[in-house]
């Protein structure tokens, strides 16, 4: 019983995510179990997720996906590399996944794997610091110092990230790629019936419900029910940053000391009356947006560059009959410790233990990001959702 494993965030599960599993398998076969890794409660983008990753996961459920393993925060909210280096360890630890499918603008396994192995090349850097002498921005210097116009698109650049990190692992997974279908990554517009899930969370944190009903499975807005926002805990990560210092500034993951960047994020920080100011104050052409965001997240939830290489636990999210016969499995090949439940988090020692009680602080703030705010401790008492509904 092959199984494919598909990295997602699913933020929230819409008509294009659905599409994809389909089309996996038409590849594979329909019977093909399908494990997804999908980010918890905060996302690559430096944002909240719109719903509870729990939620999340049973909408994956109903959507296709088999069995939902959690890709832990500090993995989850990284750069495009520490995110699939982090993804793709789950499926090779595993022992059931064969197989890795995702989108990508080109739909070309090949020509993706040549820009990884550009990017793995050892004239890579020196390349990449010319072009970023030039004056060019990050993206654009990398595309350029690699030499593939692939990477110029958001999908195409994630899966090459893909591909790196198997490489990096060790990881012998085939690899399929579907061709992204409709809107395109971040994108406004709906096309062919399919809409980025940017646009969708426009839509949804805006009321605009019946337009974004249209984009997404039956019943999912029903489900997710009161949408988080970031707006709710703005003042709160301010008033982090204000706090900050260079020293602390620097012990954030992807910071760094070049070009003193720590302290014009302290000066920013002293001066900014919203994110967004925040964010125009820092930027140049070096630092993109996404950088500048998770770095005033990772303030603000307490993340460090002290984390483990690799995600040392294996956390169920959730499971149909197809993804209980794929557990037992795993209870049987899985390098890792698989949690099924929170209470077994409780035999957890040194990295795993202390990850998932920073996973539980995680929780906990993210449970401020909501009109009304939840109680502190549902990391620690929420169990996998189990769906026996979908056939096997």
């Amino acid at each position: 019983m092959t199984a494919v494993g598909i990295v997602a965030e699913y933020n929230p599960f819409h008509l294009g995510h659905r599409w994809h599993i389909a089309q996996t398998r038409c590849l594979l076969g329909q019977d093909c179990p399908v494990v997804c890794v999908m980010s918890g409660h905060w996302v690559q983008g430096a944002d909240c997720a719109i719903g509870d990753k729990w939620t999340r996961a049973g909408l994956a459920l109903a959507g296709g996906a088999d069995l939902v393993l959690e890709l832990p925060t500090p993995w989850a909210m990284a750069s495009a590399e520490t995110f699939a280096r982090g993804a793709v360890s789950l499926f090779a630890a595993s022992g059931v996944v064969e197989v890795l499918s995702f989108g990508s603008e080109c739909g070309s396994a090949a020509e993706l794997a040549q820009a990884a192995a550009a990017l793995d090349h050892p004239a890579y850097p020196a390349r990449l610091r010319a072009a970023l002498d030039k004056g060019l921005s990050f993206p654009a210097a990398r595309q350029e110092a690699a030499g593939c116009p692939c990477l110029s698109t958001p999908n195409n650049n994630l899966g090459v990230e893909y591909l790196r990190a198997l490489a990096y692992l060790n990881c012998p997974l085939e690899v399929v790629t579907v061709p992204r279908r409709g809107a395109a990554h971040g994108g406004t517009e709906t096309v062919e019936g399919f809409a980025s899930a940017t646009q969708i969370r426009r839509l949804l944190r805006t009321e605009r419900y019946e337009e974004a009903a249209s984009l997404v499975p039956a019943g999912t807005l029903e489900r997710l029910g009161k949408i988080s926002s970031l707006s709710y805990v703005e003042r709160a990560i301010l008033a982090k940053l204000r706090t900050m210092d260079t020293g602390a500034w620097a012990d954030l993951p992807d910071s760094g000391t070049a070009e003193g960047l720590p302290e014009r994020l302290v000066r920013a920080a002293r001066q900014a009356l919203s994110l967004n100011e925040f964010y125009a104050l820092v930027k140049t052409k070096r630092y993109t947006h996404a950088r500048l965001r998770r770095l005033a997240l990772s303030a603000f939830l307490g993340l460090t560059t002290d984390r483990p290489v690799l995600p040392p636990y294996a956390r169920v999210l959730g499971l149909n009959r197809r993804g209980q016969a794929l557990l037992k499995r795993m209870k049987d090949v899985c390098t890792l410790p698989i949690l099924t439940k929170p209470a077994q988090a409780k035999a957890l020692t040194g990295p795993a233990r202390r990850l998932f009680e920073l996973e539980a602080r995680y929780t906990d703030l993210y449970s401020l990001c909501f009109p009304t705010p939840k109680p502190c401790g549902s990391e620690w008492t929420t169990s996998p959702v189990v769906d026996f509904t979908q056939p096997e």
